[in-house]
């Protein structure tokens, strides 16, 4: 056995030691399984996360974290944005499915949304959950016109005594229950609006208002463009989310109907953007 001098024992000793704290987070085998909690975590504190701030965090590469939210956008817990991510949004489910989410707050929503109506107004009511429960809050003695290109929405009027429905007719995207495609575009040519009530399935200060389908997206474009002001209907759990399709910007709608708290990050990050937030009752009763 031969004996290092002690002077060669403190040398590699002292090697070892700044080896092991220049070493990158991924040389000590940060498990792939904390850095999407770490992802997921910043997502609900933060509202997005930001690929290469996460990558300088951890010491791994752009690209590591770039396949973790690939996947994590497959497996539906985030939606993935250029340079990282935000919060997916729960409202892309089915329509079945939708109609049993966040019920109350639909229908604080719809309280305060039917406080924009005035006596007279023509008014664009979009499809969904959230529409429909605008379209059971109109009061009995309201006298409007409602155009909609939801059957659902159209039938919850049948028994309205003084609103006048239309329905404009087009392909059903039988996932929200509404007419869509260039006939049902065309169709929406002919309407002048006081106001549109727009539903969306995510709200968020960077992506804007977004839904899951491509088609969808551009009818709700073509409606609002025949409305002299749109306001969004956006229930709790749409708020900080996004969906895959751009809707509209922020810029271009009147403002946001929601009961997200106003202590919420993402409400106060859209009020210092300068969108006007109407709140909706805590207590639609």
């Amino acid at each position: 056995m031969v004996v290092q001098p002690l002077s060669w024992l403190q040398t590699m000793h002292k090697r070892a030691t700044i080896g092991s704290i220049m070493q990158p987070p991924s040389d000590r085998r940060v498990l792939v399984t904390e850095r999407r909690d770490l992802l997921l975590g910043r997502l609900r504190r933060d509202g997005r996360v930001l690929s290469t701030d996460v990558a300088a965090e951890l010491g791994v590469s752009e690209d590591s974290v770039r396949r973790d939210l690939r996947e994590m956008a497959a497996a539906g817990l985030c939606q993935r944005v250029y340079g990282g991510a935000v919060p997916a949004s729960p409202a892309v489910a089915d329509y079945g499915t939708r109609r049993g989410v966040a019920v109350d707050s639909k229908a604080r929503v719809a309280v305060a949304a039917v406080g924009l109506i005035e006596p007279g107004d023509t008014v664009i009511l979009d499809g969904g959950t959230t529409a429909l429960a605008v379209a059971r809050a109109l009061p009995r003695d309201l006298d409007a016109t409602i155009v909609t290109h939801s059957p659902t929405v159209a039938a919850a009027l049948v028994d309205h005594p003084s609103v006048e429905v239309y329905v404009l007719g087009g392909r059903l995207f039988k996932h929200s229950a509404v007419a869509s495609g260039a006939a049902a575009v065309e169709a929406a040519e002919a309407v002048n609006a006081d106001l549109f009530l727009l539903g969306v399935t995510g709200v968020h200060p960077d992506s804007g208002l977004t839904t899951g389908d491509a088609d969808e997206a551009a009818m709700k474009r073509a409606l609002s463009r025949r409305a002299a002001d749109t306001y969004v209907l956006a229930s709790t759990e749409k708020i900080g989310a996004a969906s895959r399709f751009s809707v509209l910007p922020l810029s271009a709608v009147a403002g946001v109907v929601t009961d997200a708290p106003a202590d919420d990050e993402a409400v106060a990050r859209l009020v210092r953007m300068g969108v006007r937030i109407v709140p909706a009752p805590v207590d639609p009763a």
